[in-house]
């Protein structure tokens, strides 16, 4: 808590109507359905590993937040990473999410899909990149990707909802399929 006091996060921004609008499940769509969880909600780890990537540390950590999270509240955690092959070959993958979300989850989503598009500097001008559901495994919710880019493989953003939590990473060099088998992986070592 005392680092999240520390960080300088601002909610939405009046300009963020100008960012792309990444995802059709907005459109019409409510948050996912009251289940189970809304008596016992899931919560977000600051996970060592994640879909066999190990957490950055030293020189590949973190040191700020690098996507506005929105409005946070009383109760709500931010989790940040950037997660690497023990190798260290690859680029490294950058997660953000937030849980005990107390407004609608996908609207969430879609603020943590705008300001990763501001921070991999997506121009608007070439497109407005559609988000493209992907299976979500054994969690539920939605799982959607982007693919930021014009060529078939490039910037991946993917980005998950739930019943209380919402997150996106960002996979440099990568494809939609491969990108969101490794993200739907990850999150199962994210969210508990």
């Amino acid at each position: 808590m005392a680092v999240l006091a520390m960080l300088t996060i601002s909610g939405c921004r009046e300009d963020d109507a100008g960012l792309p609008a990444v995802s059709p499940s907005e459109r019409g769509s409510a948050s996912p359905a009251p289940s189970a969880e809304q008596n016992n909600p899931r919560a977000l780890v600051d996970a060592p590993r994640a879909g066999g990537l190990d957490k950055l540390t030293g020189d590949g950590a973190l040191t700020d937040v690098p996507v506005d999270p929105g409005e946070m509240r009383d109760g709500m955690t931010l989790v940040t990473g950037t997660y690497g092959k023990p190798d260290g070959q690859g680029a490294p993958v950058l997660f953000e999410g937030v849980d005990h979300v107390p407004d609608d989850t996908n609207e969430r989503r879609e603020h943590l899909f705008r300001g990763m598009l501001e921070y991999i500097q997506w121009d608007p001008e070439l497109g407005h990149p559609e988000a493209q559901p992907v299976e979500p495994g054994p969690l539920g919710g939605s799982v959607e990707c982007l693919l930021a880019s014009l060529s078939e493989d490039g910037n991946v953003i993917c980005g998950w909802a739930d019943e209380g939590t919402a997150a996106v990473a960002l996979f440099e060099d990568s494809t939609l399929a491969d990108a969101g088998k490794l993200f739907v992986e990850m999150r199962a070592d994210l969210e508990r």
